[in-house]
């Protein structure tokens, strides 16, 4: 049951949450670029968030084909009963199960990386890719925080003005 506090700061507080977990998940991708047969991981984040949120799971929407040439959210062709699915594109994350590797996200929202150059060595690393995550993840965090900061404040100003 979410409390008037929870009900007033919305979404931003997990979704705080679920960025810290984030980061350690992509700050592990980092430390171990140069480590053989390392797998990157990454969190589902619109999945984790929905399930944080008590939304429900974020792939239950359903995709709409209008052609048999159309491609279903399983990535097979809807004309194609049971066909291969479509190659993922480069950076998507494909399914996993396993361990959280030291992050407190559930395991069903850690995914491993698909690579776009797979390494000699095993190691599925992209180190600019992780990067660029990385900062995209260290600003939503900022901006959340800011964000929590901003309606915390109103809040101590409302109750310092009764």
């Amino acid at each position: 049951m979410h409390s008037v506090l929870d009900n007033y700061l919305g979404i931003h507080a997990q979704a705080l949450a679920l960025e810290a977990q984030r980061t350690d998940v992509l700050a592990a991708n980092l430390a171990n670029v140069d480590t053989p047969n390392y797998k990157a991981r990454d969190m589902d984040f619109k999945a984790a968030l929905a399930a944080a949120s008590g939304q429900g799971d974020a792939s239950s929407l359903t995709l709409t084909t209008t052609q048999p040439t159309d491609l279903t959210s399983a990535g097979t062709l809807a004309g194609a009963a049971g066909g291969a699915g479509a190659a993922a594109a480069g950076g998507a994350t494909g399914s996993a199960t396993g361990g959280a590797d030291g992050a407190a996200a559930s395991p069903a929202y850690l995914k491993y990386r698909v690579p776009l150059a797979p390494a000699l060595d095993g190691n599925t690393v992209d180190e600019q890719l992780e990067q660029s995550a990385f900062a995209e993840n260290s600003v939503r965090y900022q901006a959340s925080l800011a964000f929590l900061n901003t309606k915390l404040r109103d809040l101590l100003t409302a109750i310092g003005s009764s």
